[in-house]
């Protein structure tokens, strides 16, 4: 197995590079730290030739990096996708696995599991950063219709596993109960699918080899709510701060299915919200 992997030093490449050191799988990793940009057109002599997959990760990777700059968000996640692709073919690339994320799903609610056949309606988005994602999700199938390689499609869940400054709530929750009298949040019934990076990356290596076009949740396997998240923090670090709720009605969920991703790619998450914490004690 040899693959590819664009935003090879950012969180989850990172830590797909180091799943594929440990498995002895081949690969070629191009970053922008090291001078790979999406968004040149010569980029095709980057891809070595006889790759299996390419891993496309980088892009602006959250909400907050696209919100009001939909330019850099087009530019990099939509006309980059793009370019990465016309390479992939170029170069005859066997797979294009592409990271997409669980925000192109509208109107979350927590009575509703979001599966990959759930209907999305655009016009609901105001997020640029889910808007990139579903344009770039199209043109891969579009691609795909049109003679294009095997596509399989990742969508993320949020992603818990860092100590450095890119947190997710899971962290900052934790370090807010590890080292304040006083935790404040908007709802305490705001929740997701947490999963670790590790098991993002595990996913992605699962996912090498699947022939056709295919749209997959990786998420984890329970909604955890903010108020989870205190409490389990509150136990692991046997602290019992304040816990000021804002906008208690102000409800935020995201509740997401990996079923299909158990079935097709033979994986289930490994790190729980709560082993993770004790991870962090």
């Amino acid at each position: 197995m040899k693959l590819f992997i664009t935003g090879s030093d950012g969180f989850i490449g990172s830590e797909v590079v180091s799943q594929c050191k440990e498995k002895g799988i081949e690969f070629v990793g191009a970053d922008i730290r090291s001078g790979f940009d999406v968004c040149s057109k010569d980029i095709a002599s980057a891809i070595p030739e006889g790759v299996d997959a390419v891993v496309h990760l980088a892009g602006l990777s959250d909400d907050n990096m696209c919100k009001d700059n939909a330019y850099a968000a087009f530019d990099l996640n939509v006309l980059g996708t793009l370019n990465v692709m016309e390479a992939a073919m170029a170069r005859k690339v066997k797979q294009f696995i592409f990271a997409s994320t669980e925000w192109v799903y509208d109107n979350c609610t927590a009575g509703e599991v979001k599966t990959e056949e759930s209907v999305i309606n655009i016009a609901n988005h105001t997020s640029e950063y889910a808007l990139s994602k579903l344009v770039s999700e199209a043109n891969l199938r579009q691609k795909y219709q049109h003679g294009f390689c095997p596509v399989t499609v990742l969508r993320f869940g949020i992603v818990c596993g860092s100590t450095g400054e890119k947190k997710s709530a899971v962290e900052s929750l934790f370090f807010n109960v590890k080292e304040n009298e006083e935790v404040a949040v908007g709802s305490l019934k705001s929740g997701r699918c947490f999963i670790h990076v590790s098991d993002i990356a595990s996913g992605i290596i699962k996912a090498v080899g699947l022939e056709g076009f295919n749209i997959i949740n990786l998420a984890g396997d329970k909604l955890v709510t903010l108020h989870d998240i205190i409490e389990s923090s509150k136990k692991v670090l046997n602290k019992n701060p304040k816990v000021i709720e804002s906008d208690p009605e102000k409800v935020s969920v995201r509740n997401i299915s990996n079923k299909k991703a158990k079935e097709m790619l033979d994986w289930k998450p490994g790190i729980s919200v709560e082993s993770w914490l004790q991870q962090l004690k």
